[in-house]
Order: C-alpha cells, then structure tokens, then sequence
C-alpha cells in the first residue's frame, strides 16, 4: 500500500491508467474509495490519482496534527512526489478546500480544476450571504433523523437505496475521526477573499446539484460568477454528491470540460 509520508501523517494514494494527471479529492463523507465511478471512466486517457485526507483512513495522522489546514499542502507534496508538471484537478465539497487552494498556489501547474458542490476556502459577500441564510435551516439535520445521509440526500435513498447504504459504510470506515470537527474547521478556513479568486486565471468547471442540501446550489452558482474563466453545471434530479448518484452525468461533464480545455491532438 503507498503511503507518502509526511509532518505528523501518513498519506495514502493510488495511481491509475497512464496519460496526463488527473487528481481527485473525495469529500468529508469518503476517502480514496469514493472515485470508484470514476476511475474505470478515466483511466484509458489519464494517469488518475486517489488519496485520502490525513485522517481519513487509511491515511493516518498523529494525534494533536493540524488536520485541514495542511490539505494544500499534503496536496503539494503528493503532485511533487509523483512529479507531475501540471495536473487537473476534480474536488468534491471538502476537496474544494484542497485543491481551489493548490490552484491559488500554483496556478501555472493547474491545467483545469472541477469545483463539485463546493465553494472551497473562499470568502465573499455573495456566498457569506448564503451560508448565514442557511445556518438553523436544519434540512440536513431532518433527513439524519429519518436516517438519510444528507449528502445522500432523499432521492437517491428512496431511488437508489443501495448506493445510499453504500455510502454510509463509506463515511463510516473513518469511524475514529471527529467529523463535526473537521468541518468546523473547514467553516473556519473560508478566509480566501473575493479578489484572490477573480484573479485566478485557470478554467474551472463548478458542478451543482439541483437537491443539494450541504451545498446551497446558489453558493456554487456564485463561485461560479466569480471565476473569471468559470463554467456552470447544474444537474437535475441530484444532491450534495453528483458524482456518486448521477456518475454517468458528472463524468461526461468533466469529460467534455477537460476536452474543451485541452483538445486532444488532431
């Protein structure tokens, strides 16, 4: 099993497939294992690279490690170890913080990035707005109640209940990881302001589901409207994680974008 070792953690990844890096960043709910909808898709036309989050096992951090704040950097390290030139980089909610922070890093080394139902790190009065609107809504705490993962969301436990059971075995596997803390963390985190995204100049497509109850659609739509070289996808019929309940959907979309911004040779 690879792991890339570093300050207070042990960082797991695989590769995948051969041609240009394509790195994906699983959200709060998953780990490397999330991609599996992906990675068969991808693999023909891109080297695909999984990982999980220091914590998220099996990756491993010590007790006492800094958790999301080093993800940038842990990402820095792993494209670094694999020595990729550029990349492109696919983000799932708490991935966003990940790699729209790498992006605004290296920006030259980013060769397209997928921002999928999140906003990242950033801070801007059009999705503070939101985020205040949303707090004490509480339609994620109703459908824990019910027992639906509100990543999930409803449709695709009634629809699709054995991908929603799936899901939950996934978010359970980091069963020793203090999840209300990480995305406490993460809220804290959101302290990129407004400029320094509508300064980056790397194509980025932003993904939403229409259902979304994690990620208000509104809030990636205005991530979107920030991006100066953004495009916007919502899709139908979809909630907090796109790509797991409408993979076919999401991968064409990330297929078609990355095509768009590097067109494959004549």
């Amino acid at each position: 099993m690879p792991f890339l070792s570093r300050p207070s953690c042990e960082l797991y990844y695989e590769t995948h497939g051969s041609g240009p890096a394509l790195v994906f960043a699983h959200g709060l709910g998953g780990s490397h294992l999330s991609w599996w909808q992906q990675i068969p898709h991808f693999r023909e036309r891109y080297t695909c690279v999984i990982f999980a989050h220091r914590g998220f096992g099996p990756s491993r951090e010590a007790p006492g490690g800094p958790g999301p704040p080093a993800f940038v950097e842990d990402l820095a390290a792993l494209i670094d170890h694999l020595g990729f030139a550029d990349v492109r980089l696919v983000a799932q909610s708490m991935g966003g913080w990940t790699c729209l922070g790498y992006a605004l890093r290296a920006p030259a080394r980013v060769r397209a990035l997928v921002m999928a139902c999140t906003t990242g790190s950033l801070s801007a009065p059009e999705t503070d707005a939101i985020f205040a609107a949303q707090r004490g809504a509480g339609p994620e705490a109703d459908l824990a109640a019910r027992g639906i993962h509100p990543a999930c969301g409803e449709r695709l436990a009634r629809e699709q209940p054995a991908l929603h059971v799936l899901y939950r075995g996934l978010d359970a596997l980091s069963f020793d990881l203090d999840k209300a803390a990480v995305r406490r963390q993460l809220v804290a985190l959101r302290t990129t302001p407004r400029a320094a995204v509508a300064a980056l100049a790397t194509p980025v497509l932003c993904i939403t589901g229409e259902e979304d109850v994690v990620m208000p659609p509104a809030a990636v739509a205005a991530l979107a409207g920030i991006l100066p070289r953004a495009r916007l996808s919502r899709v139908a019929a979809a909630g907090h994680s796109v790509y797991w309940e409408r993979p076919a959907t999401f991968n064409r979309l990330v297929e078609d974008f990355l095509a768009a911004v590097e067109p494959p040779p004549a």
